[in-house]
């Protein structure tokens, strides 16, 4: 039961925000090359990655898994721009334009996660 999950809008939002959240990290101080960094780094990447996962499942059940993984790893990324500003990584402008799309991707796997199911 293979899905074109490429296709899906949350997922091409939550790989251009993995992308950004790369490049933003890039200008993180270098002691948290292994603590915010690469926790940040996971979890954005996580987003895209599970959902493609799951998209190779054999059943809405299992896809269902994967993209509920995949909002857990949404919220831990928000949590993390969020703590990221509030250490002075990030300025308020960069927390607006990281946060935001965040929060729709969040929005946007749980809407997805419910029609997967409510179709159970």
């Amino acid at each position: 039961m293979s899905r074109e999950i490429r296709k899906y809008t949350v997922f091409k939002k939550s790989h251009r925000l993995a992308l950004d959240i790369y490049t933003v990290t890039k200008s993180f101080p270098a002691e948290e090359k292994f603590g915010l960094i690469s926790q940040m780094r996971r979890s954005a990447y996580s987003i895209p990655m599970n959902l493609l996962e799951g998209g190779m499942r054999d059943s809405e059940a299992e896809f269902r898994h994967f993209v509920n993984i995949a909002r857990g790893s949404c919220a831990e990324l928000l949590y993390q721009i969020e703590f990221s500003r509030d250490l002075g990584y990030i300025n308020t402008e960069k927390f607006i334009q990281l946060s935001t799309p965040c929060d729709e991707i969040g929005k946007m796997l749980t809407r997805l996660f419910q029609k997967l199911k409510a179709n159970s």
